[in-house]
């Protein structure tokens, strides 16, 4: 795999635009906190962007089956460059509306580029790599995180905002033209006669999921860790204030951003002792494990301890849940089905957002944690009696058509 120069230009693209995106959500909460007052309109402001991004989702996932995935990144990419000027616009003119411009474009082209980018990876790579490419890039990704948001926060202290988006700029454009020295072969571009014949919809992808019971199941089970990821933020925020402490914060990031990737590492060498399906249980249970534990989150050490198992537990999760949709899914379907899950996973995102808000000011950070942390068990317990059925009935079937 580490000889293949697919594998080096999309690591380096990911490293060197995720810094780029980082530092320019750090631009964004600085032009905001400046600009905006309220924390509602703050709010709104960034579900605008992500709303017309999730419209999007089913052209994008039609247009990914059809298109050479290659070509789908570019364009992507190209306009995510490109709607930097609007921010610059926005900087100039102290205009929120040239800021909304910017957001609205870098969520279509999120839209477009994600899902072609997880249906490239397969392309890249034998099957058998595919789980340890997942893994070295979402740590790739996880490391971009934090060294673009320490790199940002450092920045503001010497230079002017508009550098961090030169900065971003710069990184785009990087990225754009590393996904140009892509070799993919895609068998989409031979298929143009099947392409007329067969209507690619995006409704078509329903029946796929629905005769794979490893999908749906896993699919369902991305909900847990989302529900503790969607108000990340929020929680930590609150963590804070219960031990009025400021530096807590940087604890909790650094120690659930180490443990992620040391997962993400670890996952490989796990497969030789537990099947792919069985770690997804263990380790969603150890995310409600983790959220219980947040009960005692007046201990830094309790607290700290919390999220590093939480980091761990997804750092093995996400990989693993990933290769299970490049390897079951067909790859006719890819485009279709990550711009499902892409739209699935924004919609959960804003509804734990907005459910985590709701229980803070209703029942209290501790009660919430424990709320979540039991829903996490029982549905982790509950998939996997229905896992276990649903394979069941699947071998009883195998044997009454042999027989």
């Amino acid at each position: 795999m580490w000889k293949n120069r697919n594998v080096w230009i999309l690591l380096s693209g990911e490293l060197i635009a995720g810094l780029g995106l980082w530092m320019g959500i750090i631009g964004n909460l600085e032009f905001m906190q400046a600009k905006i007052p309220s924390d509602f309109m703050k709010s709104i402001i960034l579900a605008i962007g992500i709303v017309i991004g999730v419209a999007l989702g089913p052209l994008a996932g039609k247009l990914t089956d059809q298109i050479h995935k290659k070509k789908v990144m570019l364009a992507a990419g190209l306009l995510r460059t490109i709607s930097v000027l609007f921010m610059f616009l926005a900087l100039a003119t102290g205009s929120i509306g040239w800021m909304i411009v910017f957001l609205i474009l870098i969520q279509i082209s999120a839209a477009f580029y994600f899902p072609a980018l997880q249906a490239t990876l397969p392309l890249v790579v034998d099957e058998k790599e595919l789980l340890q490419l997942n893994g070295v890039y979402m740590n790739v990704s996880t490391l971009s995180r934090i060294l673009g948001t320490a790199l940002g926060g450092a920045l503001l202290v010497f230079l002017p905002l508009h550098m961090l988006y030169l900065f971003s700029f710069a990184a785009y454009l990087a990225l754009f033209l590393l996904t140009m020295l892509l070799k993919v072969e895609d068998d989409s571009v031979s298929k143009v006669a099947d392409r007329v014949k067969e209507k690619r919809n995006f409704s078509t992808l329903f029946p796929i999921i629905k005769q794979e019971p490893l999908v749906s199941i896993t699919l369902i089970m991305l909900l847990i860790p989302l529900l503790f990821i969607g108000g990340f933020n929020l929680i930590v925020i609150n963590i804070s204030e219960l031990q009025d402490s400021a530096a807590i914060k940087g604890w909790i990031y650094t120690a659930e951003g180490i443990a992620f990737m040391l997962g993400a590492f670890t996952v490989k060498p796990l497969t030789k002792y537990m099947s792919q399906v069985h770690i997804l249980f263990v380790f969603s249970f150890f995310v409600g494990v983790s959220q219980l534990m947040l009960y005692m989150a007046t201990s830094s050490v309790i607290t700290i301890t919390a999220f590093t198992i939480f980091g761990f537990a997804v750092g093995c999760f996400f990989p693993v849940a990933a290769t299970i949709f490049q390897t079951t899914v067909p790859k006719d379907f890819h485009g279709r089905f990550f711009s499902f899950r892409n739209m699935l996973e924004r919609i959960v995102f804003q509804v734990v957002l907005l459910t985590t808000g709701f229980l803070l000011d209703s029942i209290g950070f501790q009660l919430m944690t424990v709320a979540f942390g039991i829903v996490s068990i029982v549905l982790t317990i509950l998939f996997y009696i229905w896992y276990q059925q649903t394979r069941q009935k699947v071998t009883l079937n195998k044997k009454k058509a042999l027989s």
